[in-house]
């Protein structure tokens, strides 16, 4: 309570009191004293510089949490990107080789020539085949309506030759039926002339009797003579008529026979011509025979036409030449690699980053990420999270580790993310496949 009561005195400084001294008229300046410090102030300040540095290791800290929480980020990672190698589609010799290595050059440049003398010959041979083939082709579908015409005509000839055979040997037919009409009335003539014949002689003699005894007159004999002989020559005749009969039923037999031999032959030919749809299929598939031709010899015409465009390589698209082992006079091979072109744009290059599995909890495709580039002392280009590898880097090794043989130590496995630069920022292309990047992912 004392200390309470005390007046405090103010603090003068050494100055402030030989000023004081002066003004008051004083003849000689005491000197001034130096008070010593007071505890109580160091102490306050050592508490002050005490708080300032906890309250800057818990911002410091908030900070660092804060940014560390919502970014991912690993020094495993590099520029990759496509590599397209120009390979001999033909085989030859190199003529020219019209491009060094590291040389920048647009999609379709002509990169390296090869003979094509040998190409061209077989270009003018393919279009003389398909010349020949095109006139045969011609030539075919001409015959096809040849062929039906003639085929068909035929068809209809042999047809109606077998109605005439027919009809003939039906009418040969009747004649042999009306020549053994007539044998048969030759021969009842035949009996008749001989029965009269017979009569004639039996008549006779008695006449010869009657004669004898001159019962009749000579005349009346001489008239049954006759008779007789008429009756004989009557029967002779009708023998003639009989036998005339017989050779025309022979003659007319063999006219049967030949018609039936003609009716056969018109009726091979009626068989032979109603192969006339399979003659005129058969044409029309040699036509469409010579058409397949044509087609294959135009198909030739355009490989022997490719091939002969394949002696001049372009480049597949626009980048660096690399990694030419390609020389004039050289022979190449078809398929041997003669060089590569690296694409060097921001669409064709990635950034291949293999993350921690315990870095990918909150990384997701399409997240931003800030690329450094080593090779350019940091320099940061801005890409975003394209995939996610669908396994780690170990498991898709050629190798992968066998956990199950007993040996198992646990290693924090890596897996690969893809990074897209975000486009128009490579417009010198600096980034080049294979240099050290350091990506972040800024994750929220």
């Amino acid at each position: 309570m004392a200390l309470s009561t005390q007046s405090e005195e103010p603090e003068i400084e050494p100055g402030e009191e030989a000023g004081r001294d002066k003004a008051q008229g004083k003849g000689a300046a005491r000197p001034a004293i130096q008070s010593p410090p007071s505890s109580r102030g160091f102490l306050s300040m050592k508490w002050i510089i005490l708080l300032v540095f906890v309250v800057g290791i818990g911002v410091g800290g908030a900070w660092y949490w804060s940014y560390s929480s919502t970014r991912e980020s690993t020094d495993d990672a590099q520029i990759d990107g496509h590599l397209h190698p120009v390979s001999a589609r033909i085989s030859g010799t190199v003529l020219t080789v019209l491009v060094r290595d590291n040389q920048y050059v647009e999609q379709g440049t002509a990169l390296v020539e090869i003979d094509p003398r040998d190409y061209q010959v077989a270009v003018d041979r393919a279009r003389a085949d398909l010349a020949e083939m095109e006139a045969s082709l011609h030539v075919s579908r001409t015959e096809v309506p040849i062929s039906s015409t003639t085929s068909f005509s035929q068809l209809s000839g042999a047809e109606a030759s077998v109605g005439e055979a027919d009809a003939s040997l039906v009418s040969a037919q009747k004649e042999v039926d009306a020549a053994r009409a007539r044998l048969n009335v030759t021969r009842a003539t035949v009996r008749e002339a001989t029965a009269n014949e017979v009569r004639a002689a039996r008549d006779l003699k008695r006449m010869e009797a009657l004669v004898a005894k001159e019962e009749v007159s000579r005349q009346q004999y001489d008239l049954s003579v006759a008779e007789g002989e008429s009756d004989h020559a009557q029967v002779e005749s009708a023998m003639s008529r009989v036998r005339e009969a017989e050779e025309g039923i022979r003659v007319a037999e063999s006219k049967v026979t030949q018609q039936k031999a003609a009716l056969v032959r018109a009726q091979t030919l009626v068989k032979s011509a109603s192969t006339a749809p399979q003659q005129v299929a058969v044409t029309q598939a040699r036509a469409e025979t010579a058409a397949a031709r044509v087609q294959q010899m135009r198909a030739a015409l355009d490989q022997a036409s490719l091939n002969l465009t394949y002696a001049t390589i372009r480049a597949p698209a626009s980048g660096v030449i690399s990694q030419r082992t390609v020389e004039v006079g050289q022979v190449v091979a078809a398929g041997q690699t003669l060089l590569s072109v690296i694409p060097l744009d921001v669409d064709n290059i990635w950034v291949a980053a293999d993350f921690k599995e315990t870095q990918l909890k909150n990384v997701r495709p399409g997240q931003a990420v800030t690329i450094s580039v080593d090779t350019y002392g940091g320099r940061e280009y801005k890409g975003h999270v394209e995939s996610i590898a669908a396994a780690s880097g170990a498991r898709s090794s050629l190798l992968p580790p066998e956990n199950a043989t007993g040996n198992f130590v646990k290693v924090v496995q890596r897996v690969p993310v893809r990074i897209s630069f975000d486009p128009d920022q490579d417009q010198d292309h600096l980034l080049r496949p294979g240099m050290s990047v350091f990506p972040t992912v800024l994750t929220k």
